[in-house]
């Protein structure tokens, strides 16, 4: 979508989807990377199309990640695991801050290595 189809209150909610993702990182809830991606894709899905499509996008995102950190957890027991995870935490940063710089430009943003699970 470009620019100018996209009214300023629907890129600030695919902003917030976006961003929503770090919840996790401020306030430890396990899966809040999830639940606050689902939440804005469920309240918006209806009336603003564009966010409920990047919060989906998300949504699917932070679920590949969260499956990716439990292998990469189970893998810390060789030692490699450990490094995955730093790799999933810096991957999980940048993409999503550009998710977001994206979404605040009207422009639907794809994350790359997403299993789409929700459709």
């Amino acid at each position: 979508m470009a620019d100018n189809v996209v009214d300023k209150s629907e890129r600030t909610w695919a902003l917030f989807a976006h961003l929503s993702s770090f919840v996790i990182w401020v306030t430890g809830i396990p899966f809040a990377n999830i639940i606050a991606p689902l939440i804005i894709w469920q309240i918006k899905k209806d009336d603003m199309p564009f966010a409920a499509e990047q919060a989906k996008e998300c949504l699917n995102f932070q679920i590949s990640l969260t499956i990716y950190a439990v292998i990469s957890g189970i893998l810390t027991l060789v030692v490699i695991g450990i490094f995955a995870l730093i790799a999933i935490m810096i991957v999980h940063v940048v993409f999503t801050i550009l998710a977001a710089l994206k979404a605040n430009e009207g422009i639907g943003y794809v994350y790359p290595i997403t299993i789409r699970l929700v459709t």
